[in-house]
């Protein structure tokens, strides 16, 4: 159990948080280079704001230690899915 909060706990930190900021910088540096932002890209921003605090929020569970060891694997197979998915 803790070996898999461990590893789900770096994944998030390591990759997941920093790539969901990168991805929010690009948002708002799109939104600035625009005189008139369409819904979507607000829509969007906001869906990667609601993801980073999910993503928080699993960090906080792991810190106060009710994460239970099925969700752990679920989540951090599921985050390596998506990982390779993205890179193909």
């Amino acid at each position: 159990m803790k070996k898999c909060n461990k590893k789900l706990e770096e994944l998030i930190k390591d990759v997941v948080i920093p790539d969901i900021e990168d991805y929010i910088d690009d948002i708002f540096e799109e939104i600035n280079n625009k005189k008139n932002v369409d819904d979507d890209v607000k829509e969007e921003l906001e869906q990667m704001q609601d993801m980073k605090k999910d993503f928080l929020d699993i960090l906080n569970d792991i810190k106060e230690n009710t994460l239970d060891a099925q969700e752990c694997v679920e989540l951090y197979d599921e985050i390596n899915t998506m990982i390779r998915n993205k890179e193909n």
